[in-house]
């Protein structure tokens, strides 16, 4: 089994001892983003709305560079430091996905690295 590591300059570089994503076969795992800004590595500023959509952005720079798009997620995992954000994702991620959507988690955490409000990982399965 060979792993072959994505990266790309167009999404926040990693910042531990991490890679942007890994692919395996037609399998790639996207590490978790969160609301950083590529160009600086700061966290971008703003309501909870810019938030979610620069994580979604840095999302679609890694399914890129690895070969692929948001339409090949098939499962997303979403971490909320406040669930009554939940709503807002949904109607967020409709601007990001079609029909079928994939599997996903959402899950409510005490912290997230950088005191960030959202952070989404994900599982692509590219054909």
């Amino acid at each position: 089994m060979t792993k072959e590591i994505i990266a790309t300059d167009k999404a926040p570089q990693a910042i531990g001892t991490y890679s942007q994503a890994v692919k395996v076969a037609n399998t790639v795992y996207l590490s978790g983003q969160i609301p950083l800004i590529p160009e600086t590595m700061e966290m971008v500023e703003g309501d909870m709305e810019t938030q979610i959509v620069r994580v979604f952005d840095n999302l679609t720079a890694v399914a890129q560079a690895a070969g692929g798009s948001l339409a090949d997620i098939a499962k997303l995992n979403i971490f909320l430091t406040d669930l009554s954000h939940f709503p807002l994702v949904n109607e967020i991620m409709a601007r990001y996905f079609e029909q079928p959507y994939p599997a996903r988690a959402a899950v409510g955490v005490a912290s997230l690295p950088k005191a960030a409000d959202v952070e989404m990982d994900a599982i692509m399965v590219l054909d």
